[in-house]
C-alpha cells in the first residue's frame, strides 16, 4: 500500500470521526431537551439536576470537536467542499452547545418553582420540545449526508413551534391577569416556552448551514431557503 493511499484513508477516517462527534453531540442535546421539558412538566427536581449535570459532557464535546477541526485545518489544509464542511462544523458545535445551555435554563426553572408541575400547558410544551428535537436531529443528519432537501424540511417545522409559543404566552398572560398568585408560575412557564422557541431557532440555523455546505448559498432570513434549488 502506497503512503498516499494510506494518507487518504486516514484523512477520510478523520472526517468520519468529526461527523460522528457531531452526531453524538446532537444526540446528547436532544436527550437534554427531552429530559428538561419532562422535568418541568412533571416537577421532577432530580431529573432537572441530572440534565444540568449533562451539560458538562456537551461542553467537553464542543472543545474536542473544535480542536479536531483546527487540527484538520492545520494538518490537512483541505480545499473546496472539505474546507467548507470543517469550518461549518465549528459553527454547528457552537449552536449545539447553546442548545444545551437552553436545556439547562429550562431545568433551572423547574428548580426555581420547587418542583411544582405544569399540567395546564404540558401537551404544548411537549410538542414544542419534540419538534425542536426532530429539527436538530434532522439538520445534523442532513449535514452528515450532505442532503440539502432534508435540511429544507427542517425550516418548515419552525413555524409550528412559533405558533405554540404564541398560544402559551397569550394563555399565561390571561391567567396572570385573572389571578395575581399565578404570576410567578406564569412567568416561569413563558420563559420555558421561549427557551424551546429559541431551540427551534437554533435548529433552523443548523439547517441553513447545511444549505450553505451543500449548495454554497447563504439562505439566512431569506424566503428562498424553501426553494428546491
Amino acid at each position: 500500500m502506497s503512503p498516499k493511499v494510506h494518507t487518504d484513508r486516514e484523512y477520510e477516517a478523520e472526517l468520519r470521526e468529526l461527523k460522528d462527534k457531531l452526531l453524538s453531540m446532537a444526540g446528547l442535546v436532544e436527550e437534554m431537551i427531552a429530559n428538561a421539558t419532562k422535568a418541568f412538566i412533571d416537577g421532577d427536581l432530580d431529573l432537572a439536576r441530572t440534565t444540568i449535570q449533562s451539560d458538562g459532557r456537551v461542553n467537553g464535546l464542543e472543545v474536542e470537536t473544535d480542536e479536531q477541526c483546527l487540527l484538520l485545518l492545520a494538518k490537512r489544509q483541505p480545499l473546496a467542499s472539505d474546507l467548507r464542511m470543517i469550518t461549518l462544523a465549528m459553527k454547528m458545535v457552537t449552536d449545539l452547545e447553546r442548545i444545551g445551555d437552553l436545556a439547562v435554563n429550562i431545568s433551572e426553572r423547574t428548580i426555581a418553582l420547587g418542583g411544582a408541575p405544569s399540567p395546564s400547558v404540558a401537551q404544548r410544551l411537549l410538542e414544542m420540545s419534540k419538534v425542536g428535537e426532530s429539527m436538530i436531529r434532522d439538520a445534523i443528519d442532513a449535514f452528515v449526508a450532505g442532503d440539502a432537501g432534508k435540511a429544507r424540511h427542517v425550516f418548515k417545522r419552525d413555524q409550528t413551534v412559533d405558533d405554540l409559543f404564541r398560544e402559551i404566552v397569550l394563555e399565561m398572560q390571561a391567567e396572570m391577569s385573572r389571578e395575581a398568585k399565578f404570576v410567578d408560575r406564569g412567568i416561569h412557564i413563558q420563559a420555558v416556552a421561549k427557551f424551546l422557541e429559541r431551540i427551534a431557532d437554533h435548529g433552523t440555523n443548523l439547517a441553513e448551514l447545511v444549505i450553505f455546505q451543500v449548495e454554497g448559498k447563504d439562505v439566512r432570513h431569506k424566503a428562498g431557503r424553501f426553494d428546491s434549488k
